[in-house]
């Protein structure tokens, strides 16, 4: 026996026996791996180029417009038997139309209450001066004075755009799917931080709930529920449950479990350790909770003016309709006042538990003094709120919003005249950058994808999910295509998915710029990282106004959309990897003279790939929720599909089976990424 290099031990005529080695060759190493993995996806990328060029245009499954396959039609008799059976139906009677009478009922009494004429009146019940007046008192007995002179600004502005009716509407759609949320969401999460069995259970159901572009909701619920408020809330409630039931989960979770031990060593019951010790101590997660289901709820309150909820998104759906980007930008506006107003009361009711738990630590004197002289505050506001209630009732110019100060229509005037005058003298750029990335992007990957024989593209899917996610990602892909080829829509899928991958990829860029940006500048995550909330808070249908004001109603529009919607989340996941490198291996790199650009490249960028996998993740989700929603200004796809099925009666089952087709498409591209970034990790 020898010894070799750096002292490692030697049996003559064979190589060292280094950690490269050992375990089998140096293909065991993290690095190999990744260099295997990318060789084999190459492979697979030349490979299918190939087959495309020899077979291009065949066998893609490529359907009309107009036309319809077997399963469409047969949607479309589910459809007319549904609505055969409702009156016959145990289901429909028993369940459906209980639930749904309910729903129509609460919204209709609410607005006969606050925004809609009635008994007989040309005015609702409480006027506008009372509408103010219970809003902001609300606000002041959750979240303080700063939240009530913001909702009462907000919500007087709104008025004054010419949309109180449909902003009031909007409150109402949005306050009865929080409340449900809360009823079901809550509890929810409380038996999944309680049970890991049923959490097991769950957590399946959630992940298949948020990962759901919101457009596939609208269809089926249609289906069963018909158009109309029952639909909006029910919709609504779909898309908000979720991080409300996560959120609580993780605030239960997080509790300490020194703190448990103490009080079961008391004696303490279940019951008592839930309510007097988990609850209150998650109390401020639990109403982030609420705050990211409220911002939910509004997102999709919106959307869901596509099934006749009434509400905001209605003004703005017939304005992007008509192209009218001032109205739209309007009533898109009233919108974002609406999700600052909601985003800001919550938030500030969220800070007031942690200011409440400060408080509780002073002299015992001091706080029933405190509580005493809030209390007294909130009652005078709640006598002052139910006088302005009593006079807008009985007196009229109290009551119907008042016609001026009209801010709306010279609003509207003046967006439209400088959104003519940036097209008239931007349209050569934005054209230029519109046909360059059509051209050079779009156009070639969506050919590659489209053009392909269906069942290459299902084997190179299939190849790339084995190779990036491993098996269980492949068995998922195979099982998404088969509904996809089911739906009969695998082309116009493969459409979406183009658009998608390149609004993906321009997020991807964009936000490791800035990513990289924030994660190594204190000063540049100050500046960025409010307007990154700020464009958070904003519902993904606001984007659509001004990409149609910029580059018009093309696909181009829903990827520009796209792409702002996605930045956000994108860009903080990338930052806070950035940030959580080790300052240990920062300050080696350092030493050994590591430039600026190596450090970024060679070290915070690698080691941060956890971060970035989970970033396209995340952002690809967000870029297929809006890029299906571009099919509103003319993005093609599913998402055109979707609308037509409503606009259509004939092209329901077709809108019914994109919905089908999207659902399968989000959830295959979410696997695949999910189990890559776990792959990655480990």
């Amino acid at each position: 026996m020898a010894t070799g290099p750096a002292g490692s031990k030697t049996v003559q005529g064979k190589e060292p026996l280094t950690s490269e080695t050992k375990n089998g060759a140096t293909a065991s190493t993290p690095a190999a791996k990744r260099h295997r993995k990318s060789l084999l996806l190459a492979a697979v990328a030349v490979l299918w180029v190939l087959v495309w060029i020899a077979f291009r245009g065949v066998q893609t499954l490529e359907l009309g417009g107009a036309e319809r396959t077997d399963f469409h039609v047969w949607l479309n008799g589910l459809r007319d038997a549904f609505d055969a059976s409702r009156d016959s139906s145990f289901f429909f009677q028993y369940v459906v139309t209980p639930i749904t009478q309910g729903l129509n009922a609460v919204v209709e009494f609410l607005q006969n209450l606050f925004s809609q004429a009635s008994g007989g009146r040309p005015v609702p019940q409480v006027g506008w001066l009372g509408v103010v007046a219970l809003l902001s008192w609300l606000a002041f007995a959750l979240a303080g004075v700063r939240s009530m002179l913001l909702v009462a600004a907000f919500t007087l502005l709104c008025g004054f755009f010419g949309y109180w009716e449909e902003s009031i509407d909007t409150l109402i759609i949005t306050f009865i799917s929080v409340l449900l949320c809360v009823i079901i969401g809550i509890p929810t999460g409380l038996l999944m931080a309680r049970n890991k069995r049923f959490s097991a259970i769950m957590s399946p159901i959630l992940d298949v709930m948020q990962t759901l572009p919101s457009f596939a909701y609208l269809a089926p619920l249609a289906l069963v529920f018909g158009i109309g408020p029952a639909a909006a809330v029910v919709t609504t409630l779909i898309y908000a449950l979720p991080p409300l039931v996560r959120i609580t989960e993780h605030g239960i979770r997080g509790v300490s479990p020194s703190t448990l031990e103490a009080v079961t060593s008391m004696g303490a019951t279940p019951w008592q350790t839930l309510s007097k010790v988990q609850v209150p101590l998650a109390k401020r997660t639990i109403v982030v909770g609420i705050n990211q289901c409220t911002m939910a709820a509004l997102s999709m309150a919106t959307i869901a003016a596509l099934i006749n909820g009434p509400g905001l998104g209605a003004p703005v759906l017939q304005a992007l309709q008509a192209l009218d980007v001032g109205s739209a930008f309007v009533s898109g506006l009233a919108i974002v006042l609406m999700a600052i107003m909601l985003d800001r009361t919550t938030t500030a009711a969220s800070e007031r538990s942690s200011i409440a738990a400060r408080v509780r630590r002073g002299s015992k004197e001091s706080q029933k003094r405190g509580a005493q002289r809030r209390r007294m505050i909130v009652l005078i506001g709640a006598a002052v709120a139910l006088v302005a209630v009593y006079l807008s009732h009985n007196y009229l110019t109290l009551a119907k919003f008042p016609s001026s100060p009209n801010l709306g229509k010279p609003l509207a005037a003046i967006i439209q005249s400088f959104n003519d005058w940036t097209v008239e003298t931007f349209s050569g750029v934005t054209e230029a950058f519109k046909n360059i990335t059509t051209a050079m992007l779009v156009n070639p990957l969506e050919s590659l994808l489209a053009q392909s024989p269906w069942w290459v593209m299902a084997l190179v899917i299939i190849a790339i999910a084995a190779i990036a996610g491993g098996w269980r990602a492949a068995a998922i892909t195979v099982l998404c295509e088969l509904v996809i080829l089911g739906t009969g829509l695998w082309n116009e899928t493969m459409k979406t998915l183009a658009t998608t991958l390149v609004a993906t990829l321009l997020v991807v860029i964009v936000a490791t710029i800035l990513g990289v940006w924030m994660g190594r500048s204190k000063l540049a995550d100050s500046i960025v990282r409010p307007i990154l909330d700020a464009f958070q808070t904003i519902p993904s249908f606001v984007y659509l106004v001004p990409a149609l004001a910029l580059f018009g109603p093309t696909r181009f529009t829903a990827i520009a959309a796209a792409v702002v919607y996605g930045v956000p989340i994108a860009t903080k996941l990338i930052a806070d990897g950035i940030r959580g490198v080790s300052t240990t291996t920062i300050e080696a790199a350092q030493s050994m003279g590591t430039t600026a650009g190596q450090m970024i490249m060679k070290v915070q960028l690698p080691m941060s790939r956890k971060a970035v996998v989970l970033a396209v993740n995340q952002g690809l989700l967000y870029v297929l929720a809006m890029v299906v929603v571009g099919g509103l200004v003319g993005g093609g796809g599913l998402g055109y599909l979707v609308v037509s099925g409503f606009s259509q009666g004939q092209l329901f089952g077709k809108g019914l089976a994109a919905g089908i087709a999207i659902t399968a498409l989000g959830v295959l591209l979410d696997r695949i990424t999910k189990y890559a970034a776990f792959r990655t990790a480990s």
